[in-house]
């Protein structure tokens, strides 16, 4: 079994940035594929980036590319999104993911392990 804690979410204004990390248990880390999803209210669960086992491959949701960066230290068992030039629109709960067999991808159904969240909130 793989414990997945989210962290790092907050209250920022538009046009800011948060890092969130997602800490996980276990010594098979390295051998994830990790993803991060979000959810507004009243909103489906959206993809937002992947990660390959390495960290050598990433993938990335239309509406944060080119704003969110996805890595990840397997030393550290940890995975980071990078958040930047923040807006009102990425208000939600944001999920970390973790797919044993080490796939990553935008679909939610590919992930085995999820955290709690952490939420995300952008004045505007």
């Amino acid at each position: 079994q793989v414990q997945l804690v989210e962290s790092g979410g907050g209250l920022v204004q538009a046009g800011g940035s948060l890092r969130l990390s997602c800490a996980a248990s276990g010594r098979t880390f390295r051998r994830y594929g990790m993803g991060w999803f979000r959810q507004a209210p009243g909103k489906e669960r959206e993809f937002a980036a992947a990660v390959s086992w390495s960290g050598g491959s990433t993938y990335y949701g239309d509406s944060v590319k080119g704003r969110f960066t996805i890595s990840r230290d397997n030393a550290k068992n940890t995975v980071y999104l990078q958040m930047n030039n923040l807006k009102s629109e990425d208000t939600a709960v944001y999920y970390c993911a973790a797919d044993r067999d080490g796939q990553y991808g935008s679909a939610a159904g590919l992930y085995d392990y999820w955290g709690q969240g952490t939420q995300v909130t952008v004045s505007s």
